[in-house]
């Protein structure tokens, strides 16, 4: 229940952020994140450095077994949700929140509208490391930024307003890398009302999600090949403790149930958006590529609410972490 960027589920924030720095260093990159870099730089993870550095690679760490296309994948994550902001911001939303933020450093690199609010939510001492981070590296927020150090199992709500967040104005919110099995069920639930509740008519909302963790043999025999395979390279991460095991939330149809309109996608969706070769599933891949989805909505104004609506795709049965 206790983590930082160096352990537990706080180094898979830093594991992302060395895919952001890897793809950034690519001739002809989909995404340009300078401070991922430097970030995991400062987290002092040997194999992320290596690879935000590009002495080593994904692909040739974990033999094809673990994440399909690892650098890619989360290229093309960061991709989807940087045109979600870009949308949001085009259809006059000027209020984002980015719960759980870890190692995002969206308020610094991209281009916010005039007169766009940024809040981050996440663990004091993970708000303080980044915050001291950039701001060592000299590197200016693009936006009006506001950083809210808080456990999301204590009363955020209370202190994203006690910074200046106004519920009466719609808002883009992300939580990225969040409802992947990091939580469990009833805590993603709170998680997704708390949201509803602060959102105004025109709200958005984006999300990577799956309803099963860690369950299927598939995906446990992934999850110990990739810890073995880690600890070879000096990472002592048991990826099997990182989620809570069983049944999670439908995000898609939760939030299609409580106000919101939903589209569903899922990763080969995102390559092809981002102009990257085509996903294809591999002998060695246990768990389906496609097997979390991503789900954008929009906030239905409440004169306008009507009857459920199952979202556009069912989700897969299994998934990994």
């Amino acid at each position: 229940d206790s983590w930082d960027l160096a352990t537990s589920v706080g180094a898979t924030a830093t594991m992302v952020a060395a895919a952001r720095a890897a793809a950034s260093r690519r001739a002809d990159p989909v995404i340009n994140d300078p401070f991922a870099e430097p970030l995991v730089r400062a987290v002092g993870l040997d194999l992320f450095t290596r690879v935000a550095t590009g002495e080593a690679d994904f692909a040739d760490i974990d033999g094809g077994v673990g994440f399909p296309r690892m650098t890619d994948t989360f290229a093309a994550r960061a991709v989807f949700y940087d045109q979600f902001f870009a949308d949001a911001g085009e259809a006059g939303v000027r209020q984002v929140v980015i719960v759980a933020s870890g190692l995002d450093a969206r308020p610094y690199r991209l281009s916010w509208p005039a007169g766009t609010t940024v809040y981050e939510v996440d663990q004091p001492e993970v708000i303080e490391f980044k915050t001291a981070t950039l701001s060592k590296l000299g590197a200016i927020p693009t936006a009006e930024h506001r950083a809210v150090g808080i456990d999301l199992r204590e009363d955020w709500p209370t202190a994203l307003q006690a910074a200046g967040f106004d519920s009466g104005q719609p808002t883009a919110w992300l939580a990225e890398g969040v409802l992947i099995g990091f939580l469990p069920p009833e805590a993603e639930v709170r998680l997704l009302d708390n949201i509803t509740a602060l959102s105004a008519g025109g709200s958005r909302f984006a999300a990577d999600y799956g309803t099963v963790a860690g369950q299927s043999e598939a995906a446990q025999e992934q999850n110990r090949t990739m810890t073995e395979i880690w600890r070879k390279h000096g990472l002592d991460l048991d990826i099997s403790e990182l989620a809570y095991p069983g049944e999670h939330t439908d995000v898609a149809a939760h939030l299609q149930a409580h106000g919101w309109d939903t589209i569903r996608s899922v990763l080969s969706e995102l390559f092809a958006a981002a102009g990257l070769a085509p996903l294809e599933e591999d002998d060695e891949q246990k768990v389906p590529a496609d097997s979390i989805g991503f789900v954008r909505a929009t906030r239905r104004p409440p004169a306008t609410m009507r009857a459920v609506q199952r979202p556009e795709e069912e989700p897969p049965d299994n998934q990994g972490l």
